[in-house]
């Protein structure tokens, strides 16, 4: 993970590993999305995570939709095996995270602070081209002196990168003469050094942990955070800070992985500033609104709209097409007003007090339709799904796209049978975790990318198989995503005919 350090282009070099975390699910369109917004490279999945390689700035990666939380890689390995060995044992190999190869803490704590920094240079230009100030007596004399002072900086900054290139080729002429301690030792100094530049000599942190399966009944998270700071403390000199620390540490350990890294941000990447009230997770409205590929010019309908956050996450990411929401209560769409408010974009978004079963709009008027239908004990559908399908049908054009979240009981009675022998889960058909092949490679391996259909076709062919036509519905792919204390389905379906003709 080689960092150019220096000016406005500083950026990883070759890349930068990270990972985000994601709901059960989600993982396809997130690894979709790594690619294509990100060009990201030597991305895998494993349940609930998402790892990648990207040379992107942190302005793209805060670009991301379908993430949880951004972490940037420390460590990944295989599970600590709990059932063989002690817990003395498991608190030793904690150790040796640390212990063993301090370089790679090293490296990411540089690739980290390389990042931020970056952004908060692209932030004080973008500020100051944005806010430009009338010119005072005087003035030229206090930009003369800034531009000396950015100068002198520039100069140090450059004296730094010559004392590292210094530092690699004599590691490099000494060849077997410098023992692994000192080499680590200079490396350490030197990232001192980095640090004093800057005024954070006393870097403070936090661990939070997060143990889940086997793991979870031998050690706590409290114990785990316990060792790892005592030994980052031993070994780098930090200081531990639980209220507002520089740095925060994140480690989750579980049966099938090992994985530390830092939080890029320390706000959820899935806590939209632009959504006032939250209604839908904003994750799982970007996902549908991603799978019915909307296209400029369209005309897009969610008829059951509730505070309008499918809605939202479709104009801000694609802004050139013509919304439409409806809903028949009043205290949602009063919600749904707020949120266009706060969101800019009041005018992008028409809403109408409507029954979904009652739609004022011409027949094969609408070219995508994305909404999420209401579940649980307050919404006893039963049945009336089909006449809201009916509805929909009706309104979308031969050739558009629907696509629906679903509970288990909506998809029963679309079936018009009863429901599938037993839930898949959110892999549809794997257990929990996916499968060996598609889990981290030992030994830190550069991971080979897989397709992101590969292991989710299958499951998704498989219920598609259980999914009949609806009318002219024919079902095109099928998601199932958790909500938390439940699950559901992201179900996608194309418009064939037109039923009247």
């Amino acid at each position: 993970m080689a960092v150019v350090p220096g000016g406005p282009s500083s950026r990883p070099a070759v890349g930068a590993q990270f990972f985000c975390t994601a709901g059960r699910g989600l993982e396809p369109f997130l690894m979709r999305e790594v690619r294509e917004r990100l060009a990201a490279t030597q991305v895998e999945y494993i349940s609930g995570k998402v790892f990648f390689t990207t040379c992107s700035d942190l302005n793209m990666l805060k670009q991301l939709k379908s993430a949880e939380r951004l972490f940037l890689l420390i460590k990944k390995q295989l599970p600590f095996p709990v059932s063989s060995v002690s817990k003395g044992k498991i608190l030793n190999e904690l150790q040796r995270l640390i212990n063993d190869d301090p370089e790679s803490w090293l490296n990411a704590i540089s690739i980290w602070k390389n990042l931020l920094e970056l952004d908060a240079k692209k932030e004080k230009l973008s500020h100051k081209n944005a806010n430009p100030l009338k010119r005072k007596v005087g003035e030229d004399d206090i930009t003369a002196k800034k531009l000396k002072t950015e100068q002198i900086q520039e100069l140090q900054e450059t004296k730094e990168c010559q004392l590292e290139k210094q530092i690699e080729e004599k590691i490099l002429e000494q060849g077997n003469f410098i023992t692994e301690g000192e080499k680590f030792q200079k490396l350490q100094d030197d990232v001192t050094e980095a640090v004093d530049t800057r005024n954070q000599t006393n870097l403070t942190f936090r661990v939070s942990c997060r143990c889940s399966g086997a793991v979870a009944k031998t050690l706590t998270a409290q114990e785990v955070g316990r060792v790892i700071g005592i030994a980052l403390m031993k070994q780098f000199g930090w200081k531990a800070d639980l209220r507002n620390p520089n740095l925060e540490i994140f480690i989750h350990l579980s049966d099938v992985y090992s994985v530390l890294g830092i939080p890029v941000f320390r706000v959820p990447l899935a806590c939209r500033a632009y959504i006032k009230t939250a209604g839908l997770r904003s994750t799982i409205a970007w996902a549908m609104a991603s799978l019915a590929e909307i296209k400029a010019g369209a005309v897009v309908l969610d008829p059951m709209c509730g505070l309008g956050t499918i809605l939202l996450e479709a104009a801000k990411e694609w802004p050139h097409v013509y919304y439409v929401g409806a809903d028949v209560s009043d205290s949602q769409l009063s919600g749904a007003y707020d949120n266009l408010r706060a969101a800019g974009l009041r005018d992008k978004i028409e809403l109408l007090q409507v029954s979904v079963i009652e739609l004022p709009l011409p027949s094969e008027s609408v070219d995508i339709i994305i909404s999420d239908i209401p579940f649980g004990k307050k919404f006893k559908l039963g049945k009336d799904i089909k006449r809201m399908l009916q509805e929909m049908e009706r309104v979308l054009r031969v050739g558009g796209t629907i696509v629906l979240l679903l509970s288990e009981d909506h998809h029963r009675h679309l079936k018009g049978g009863e429901a599938s022998s037993g839930p898949l889960n959110s892999q549809g058909g794997h257990t929990e975790e996916p499968g060996g092949e598609e889990r981290l490679t030992p030994a830190e391996k550069a991971a080979v990318s897989e397709p992101v259909s590969s292991p989710f076709a299958a499951s998704n062919q498989e219920r598609l198989d259980r999914m009949p036509p609806l009318g002219s519905l024919v079902p095109v792919d099928c998601y199932r995503v958790s909500l938390g204390k439940t699950d559901a389905l992201i179900s996608k379906y194309k418009k064939s005919y037109s039923p009247g003709r």
